[in-house]
């Protein structure tokens, strides 16, 4: 599997009108990348290019479209994480990419038998 990065996300305006947004899909999850005055984001400023921005707010929602974040980044206490580097962005990348869930074994799902046996 190849190695995504941040220069992967495609950028267009935010759907607010203000600022700017990206998204990516990795291994079932969506990953949003924003930045612009209403975000925690540097420079915090709306802005129509992701080469003017040098750290950006991230959230990471699951394939049901709920949060995700704080699995990736439990002590940030938020379901946003703001002012995050390129590189931690890629970094995060990877872990998503890499991650499998805590009810599946080499991917495989496990939810419906660990549920049968807790009905024992």
């Amino acid at each position: 599997m190849s190695m995504i990065n941040f220069n992967d996300i495609e950028f267009g305006p935010h759907p607010n009108g203000r600022g700017i947004q990206g998204k990516l899909k990795v291994n079932g999850f969506t990953l949003s990348v924003v930045a612009g005055s209403f975000m925690h984001s540097t420079p915090r400023e709306d802005l129509n290019s992701v080469d003017d921005f040098s750290s950006f707010e991230i959230a990471v929602f699951d394939s049901n479209g709920d949060w995700a974040t704080q699995t990736f980044f439990p002590d940030n206490g938020d379901d946003v994480k703001g002012w995050v580097s390129r590189d931690e962005i890629t970094e995060l990348i990877g872990k998503l990419q890499n991650h499998i869930p805590n009810n599946t074994i080499a991917g495989v799902d496990f939810t419906d038998s660990l549920n049968q046996l807790e009905n024992l």
